[in-house]
């Protein structure tokens, strides 16, 4: 049993279907990733989870029973669309988003604090929000989703617009968050990110769940057998049939660099007995395992 265990969702808003049953388990302590493309689903889902939007059909549990509205202050929700009251200064309106979510007045002002100070912005709880950047409105907008300590932090795109060194800065306060316990689920599309920081993943494509697992798992699943392989000497690898074919071999002063393809079922022992047949000096090797971004490409260009 998960933070979240989603049933069989079924969305419709008129005659588009947004989700077609669902269902989902999002486990305790870690990093959940969401993935889609535009338009498949994923901010329905979020907005299912949070009880902004209902389902027609299916059921969300919240650490094993209905989610009420109640449970839903336990969720720090950060949106893709961001949005602040311009004219506040940002320190009333901390305070104003950390005591709706239950924080007494004196218990919000200083987990702010220490959280601004974190940021290293301190000197911003007079300015008014108009006055900021962009990058500065989304950290202010990302301790305000944090601050209350949500057993589940829902993230829609947050490193969106954040320079190299802001955007490591909230990658760092993720994996702080979940070493703490927190359950977080990520929706971005940065692959990236993906493979740096989560755990498991969903994949939803035209309103349907078509891939999850964890993300290692997955990788290995999706890898095609290839193989780099360093060497030197004068011989050059040859294929060998029910073995392994040579997809490319160039050479560069007396070194090699080839790209292999194992046989299905196909041992690396049994590669390496075969290259020491052929007396080849190998330097290095390694599996090429494929990145998230070419099997986000690859399942939903299948899927069209």
């Amino acid at each position: 049993m998960g933070i979240i265990d989603i049933h069989n969702i079924y969305k419709r808003f008129g005659e588009k279907v947004a989700l077609d049953n669902v269902s989902l388990e999002i486990p305790k302590g870690k990093i959940f990733g969401l993935l889609g493309p535009n338009g498949a689903g994923k901010t329905t889902l979020i907005r299912i989870i949070n009880r902004i939007t209902i389902p027609n059909s299916g059921e969300v549990l919240f650490d094993g029973h209905l989610i009420t509205q109640e449970d839903v202050a336990k969720i720090g929700y950060l949106p893709e669309e961001r949005g602040l009251y311009r004219k506040m200064e940002v320190g009333d309106q901390a305070m104003y988003l950390a005591q709706l979510k239950g924080m007494s007045a004196k218990e919000a002002s200083t987990e702010l604090k220490k959280w601004f100070v974190r940021f290293g912005i301190q000197d911003w709880w007079k300015k008014k929000v108009e006055e900021l950047s962009k990058g500065m409105a989304q950290k202010v907008q990302f301790i305000t989703t944090v601050v209350h300590k949500p057993s589940l932090m829902i993230l829609d795109e947050p490193f969106s617009g954040f320079d190299p060194v802001n955007a490591e800065l909230i990658r760092n306060e993720i994996l702080r968050l979940k070493d703490e316990g927190a359950t977080i689920i990520l929706s971005t599309h940065n692959m990236e990110s993906v493979e740096e920081l989560c755990d498991e993943i969903a994949l939803i494509n035209k309103s349907k769940l078509v891939l999850t697992g964890g993300v290692d798992e997955i990788r290995h699943k999706y890898g095609n057998n290839n193989i780099e392989i360093i060497y030197s000497g004068d011989n050059t690898i040859k294929s060998v049939n029910g073995l392994f074919s040579v997809l490319s071999d160039t050479n560069n002063a007396g070194r090699h660099t080839a790209l292999i393809t194992l046989s299905d079922g196909i041992a690396t022992n049994e590669m390496l007995s075969e290259l020491m047949q052929q007396n080849v000096e190998i330097d290095s090797f390694r599996n090429l395992i494929p990145r998230m971004n070419d099997i986000f490409i690859k399942v939903v260009t299948e899927e069209s």
